[in-house]
């Protein structure tokens, strides 16, 4: 019956089935000594669950003959990749004395996934992530830190997706990993050499500003299990145009002070997010990511950070009341913005974190309202560390470079934004959303909800 089923599914015009062809073990070509990393305090606050970065790509020349030596081709510089990244072959498990995870750096290997795809590229819904990619584009099997679904389809293109467990670090580290590996690809030297001395130490003795009891909470894994999930569900990609994103920068520079585009792109959100909320709510909070790479070290820490590999992540929370958001203008509510990161993006801040964890460990932590424990919240991310058209293992830069996470239960909504594959200052959005938010922003005629047209296929 199974079996009739799958036919009649893959029968169906559009409709997107995945066969996987193949499954192999790649290692560092020469490791290192068998050794181990103690995760810091950042990394144990990031928490542990799959993070996918997935690339579509169009291919030179048709693949029915190609696709086994491109493939092999991507083994053997993965492997030259893995030489510097070696902790991203080891395995990650609980330290017995400490009950803490650590990575054990034992080349275990990277996961390879071939697979083939029943229908072309251009067929893909690439608006409704739910639909496409669960299961199909992006597979993840337990034992494995890093894992690659290469995937191609009748038609010339290719996907590649990248699936890291967060222990082995944030988005700036997993850039610079899928940045190293393109170039090993064509055979370059590494323009970054990775620092996984992971060094972030808390001050003896530790000390935290109160604040940070009101963000963040020690839990337990019964609580994550259950959060409450604020019917947020739906996963959304979108295009937005380099004008549209050039018109809410001026709009909320408005006031004299000129804005960042992406604490313009969150006052924007953020109006529209009000809208969708239950009526109980009479305020309204909005999440940054704030990496602390440029922070932690004080003045001229850039380059002593720059390289580093693990996590480096806080979280900014701006909060208001609906009706002043309401009567609030674009540069108002950027205002708003600002200063919530603001409050974040120093040095003090980090290392503040970094004293909390230690006076909460052993155990889980997060910030509460990633719990779902403070109703509906939308949490955005700017990408702008995140490789997209510099991106080239041999076969020309991808059409598509986005965000996925297979995580079914989740507290808040989360809205990531990078560079498109166009190279014109266009962005690509993904998002997860309750239903109200979703069908709002496909209202708004700034969120074109992405499809094969936007990448030209």
């Amino acid at each position: 019956m199974l079996n009739i089923l799958e036919d009649f599914e893959a029968s169906q015009p559009g409709k997107l089935m995945v066969e996987i062809a193949k499954k192999s073990i790649v290692k560092a070509m020469n490791h290192p000594p068998v050794s181990s990393i103690t995760l810091s305090n950042l990394d144990l606050l990031s928490g542990r669950f799959p993070v996918t970065y997935l690339y579509f790509f169009r291919t030179p020349k048709p693949l029915v003959h190609h696709i086994g030596a491109l493939v092999e081709s991507l083994k053997s510089s993965l492997a030259q990749t893995l030489d510097y990244y070696y902790p991203f072959a080891g395995q990650i498990v609980q330290n017995p004395k400490t009950g803490e995870p650590e990575i054990i750096c034992d080349n275990n290997g990277a996961l390879v996934i071939e697979a083939h795809a029943t229908i072309p590229m251009k067929k893909l819904n690439f608006h409704d992530l739910n639909e496409t990619i669960r299961g199909k584009l992006v597979s993840i099997q337990p034992g494995f830190p890093l894992q690659i679904q290469v995937t191609d389809y009748p038609c010339r293109s290719i996907s590649i997706a990248f699936t890291f467990d967060h222990a082995l670090g944030d988005a700036s580290s997993f850039g610079k990993f899928i940045a190293s590996w393109s170039e090993r690809a064509q055979n370059k030297p590494l323009s970054v050499l990775p620092d996984h001395s992971r060094h972030l130490q808390a001050r003896f003795p530790p000390k935290y500003h109160p604040s940070l009891d009101q963000t963040f909470i020690k839990c337990t894994m019964e609580e994550i299990q259950n959060m409450p999930m604020n019917n947020i569900t739906l996963k959304r990609l979108y295009h937005i145009n380099t004008s549209s994103i050039d018109v809410l920068q001026r709009t909320a520079s408005a006031g004299g002070t000129k804005r960042t585009k992406i604490e313009a792109f969150s006052a924007y959100v953020w109006k529209i997010m009000i809208g969708t909320i239950d009526q109980r709510y009479d305020r309204c909070k909005m999440g940054w990511l704030v990496d602390g790479r440029e922070q932690i070290g004080g003045k001229g820490s850039r380059n002593g950070m720059s390289n580093y590999i693990g996590n480096v992540l806080s979280l900014a929370f701006g909060e208001a009341r609906v009706q002043e958001l309401k009567e609030a203008s674009i540069s108002e509510t950027a205002k708003i913005v600002h200063e919530a990161i603001t409050e974040v993006n120093n040095e003090a801040h980090f290392l503040d974190l970094i004293d909390w964890v230690e006076c909460h460990r052993p155990g889980l932590m997060l910030a509460k309202a990633v719990l779902g424990q403070e109703g509906p919240v939308l949490v955005v991310s700017s990408g702008r560390r995140f490789p997209v058209t510099e991106v080239d293992f041999g076969f020309g830069s991808p059409l598509l470079g986005t965000v996925y996470t297979s995580i079914e239960r989740v507290g808040v909504g989360y809205m990531n934004q990078r560079q498109s594959g166009k190279g014109d200052g266009s962005w690509t959005v993904s998002a997860i959303l309750w239903p109200e938010l979703a069908a709002a922003l496909e209202a708004d005629p700034i969120f074109q909800p992405m499809s094969a047209s936007h990448l030209q296929l």
